[in-house]
């Protein structure tokens, strides 16, 4: 019998972090599966970030430089390239699409990590907390999607509902508490779905995906989009994610 799981995975919790795990009623992410996105979204921003919203923006995760943010701007430039829309890492280094398992990987004095893969990283999370709170009036009560795939913690006789491809634990609570789960746990996830009562805006990511998408009012939009803390580009709900 194998003991790897059971001695590796803990078991589902009853929070995680600060965020109640929501067992019983999964009533506030039906209106995710009410405008969609359908499995034909899939792939896109709609499909990430849910449709129906006025205006939507890419955030890109930086790379980094012994453990230190490095915009995808400076590490185009280092190339001879710039970042535009639709801008996809693997081209803007030079490497293959599925270049993770590469032996050797950077540039010297200018990165030494690809972005991070899955959900918004820490760092550009704190960035953007104070700017989606100025966009809701609910940022005490707020939902958020796991995704159960990501293996770290069992979550076994939770319910889920479903997104396009994929499965997410329900979570709740304030909006300055979606960084909690990493504070008994540096290498946890946060959630990939993030979004208030008041469904004024919607912020997605994915495990297989080096960018957050947010959907939410032209007003919200624009300030990110300004943001001099945060680098995004400008994307449509039927543009392609990466």
């Amino acid at each position: 019998m194998d003991d790897t799981r059971r001695w590796y995975v803990a078991s589902a919790p009853e929070r995680y972090g600060r965020l109640r795990v929501e067992r019983e009623d999964l009533g506030a992410a039906r209106w995710l599966a009410e405008l969609g996105p359908g499995q034909e979204d899939f792939g896109t921003v709609a499909g990430v970030a849910v449709p129906g919203f006025a205006a939507y923006v890419r955030v890109l995760h930086p790379a980094s430089l012994d453990e230190r943010p490095v915009s995808w701007a400076e590490v185009a430039a280092a190339y001879g390239r710039s970042v535009e829309p639709g801008a996809e890492w693997h081209r803007l280094v030079g490497t293959e699409r599925f270049y993770h398992n590469a032996s050797d990987h950077g540039l010297p004095g200018v990165w030494d990590e690809h972005p991070a893969e899955g959900p918004t990283p820490v760092g550009v999370a704190r960035r953007l907390l104070p700017v989606l709170a100025r966009h809701t009036g609910t940022a005490e009560r707020c939902w958020f999607g796991l995704w159960a795939g990501y293996g770290r913690r069992s979550f076994d006789g939770v319910p889920c509902f479903e997104t396009p491809h994929r499965e997410r634990v329900l979570l709740s609570g304030p909006l300055d508490d979606v960084l909690s789960p990493v504070e008994p746990d540096e290498f946890a996830e946060l959630p990939d779905l993030w979004w208030p009562q008041d469904r004024a805006w919607c912020v997605g990511g994915d495990v297989d995906l080096v960018s957050t998408y947010i959907g939410g009012s032209p007003e919200l939009i624009a300030e990110l989009l300004a943001s001099p803390l945060l680098e995004t580009l400008p994307v449509a709900p039927g543009d392609s994610v990466y």
